[in-house]
């Protein structure tokens, strides 16, 4: 039975490292055989005669495109297996007949696990009550400056029943004070049911929430999803949060709400993406700003490699084991 060979195209040496530990150690419990360097690019020779090998090839963050030319050298490729969500842009001329899988599952965990944080530290009034310290610096009577903060009896609205948006919903299950209201047109009411939420309109989400917590993909029908209107029906007090895409705001008209600070935002991401040096949002005291953190990162990347490592042993299992057979 011949062994199967397998390559890793990414960004580079050093992703595929933070991926996949010193020397690609959770790769090597794999009883399948590597073949290459890691791969940056595909038209070199040394990387056209790693693809005519290749079986399954292993991608993830700045994987060149694999259009239908790249392909057509890679006549014993099977599978890939992305170390991220969607694979659709991998395949620029269509994916041919190779089967795809991915592992946004495992990159919507730590998303899932900042925006619970962001959720109950927004409830809490926590940036604000750090601001209003530091700039007293004296005793400060909670009850008085914070008399609707807290996590009693609070709102919680998600946009998308994603992945990461279960992911969500999952981590709030220990929080049975906090209601779980979720807009996602293809969510059935019996999968709300299921999942512990209220299925509702978007325009109710936005008005009854004390949180909003964006997770939709980006769609044609999603980009620019939260603009003015939708913006306007949010309580005065209440908190934005974005780790999904910028594009899905609108950009001029969350500025506007935000500077006259009536809402409050938690953005990971925005549009553009940096915002520019100018941009008001940075001092702003009613935003808090991250630099896309939330998808996995440091550590996280490991949980990701190792799911990918899980996967491709799967795979050389299922196949070993139809040969046998």
């Amino acid at each position: 039975m011949s062994v199967i060979e397998y390559a890793v195209a990414v960004g580079s040496d050093r992703l595929a490292e933070r991926l996949f530990g010193p020397g690609h150690e959770a790769l090597t419990r794999v009883p399948a055989q590597r073949v290459g360097e890691v791969l940056t690019e595909f038209d070199s020779d040394d990387a056209r005669l790693t693809l005519s090998r290749t079986e399954v090839l292993l991608t993830g963050w700045d994987t060149p495109p694999l259009p239908a030319s790249v392909l057509r050298r890679a006549n014993r490729l099977r599978r890939v297996i992305h170390a991220g969500g969607a694979t659709g842009h991998l395949f620029p001329d269509g994916a041919g007949g190779i089967a795809t899988s991915d592992i946004g599952a495992a990159n919507a965990i730590p998303v899932a696990e900042l925006t619970l944080a962001m959720i109950i530290l927004a409830n809490k009034d926590a940036f604000r009550s750090r601001d209003l310290l530091r700039e007293r610096r004296a005793f400060i009577d909670r009850e008085a400056e914070f008399a609707t903060a807290g996590n009693y009896a609070r709102t919680v609205g998600l946009v998308s029943a994603s992945r990461t948006g279960r992911a969500v919903v999952e981590l709030l299950r220990p929080f049975p004070s906090l209601r779980i209201l979720v807009y996602d047109p293809l969510l059935t009411p019996g999968d709300a049911e299921a999942m512990g939420v209220e299925k509702v309109d978007l325009p109710e989400l936005m008005r009854r929430s004390d949180v909003v917590s964006l997770h939709a993909p980006v769609l044609p029908e999603t980009v620019g999803l939260i603009d003015t209107s939708m913006l306007a029906r949010m309580p005065d007090g209440a908190t934005l949060i974005n780790t999904a895409r910028g594009v899905i705001v609108d950009a001029a008209a969350l500025e506007k709400e935000l500077v006259s600070r009536r809402i409050n935002a938690i953005l990971d991401v925005t549009d553009p993406e940096p915002l520019p040096p100018a941009s008001p949002l940075y001092d702003l005291p009613n935003v808090f700003l991250t630099p896309h953190i939330a998808g996995s990162m440091g550590t996280e990347l490991r949980r990701m490699g190792d799911v990918v490592a899980a996967d491709l042993a799967h795979y050389v299992h299922e196949v070993c084991g139809r040969a046998g057979a």
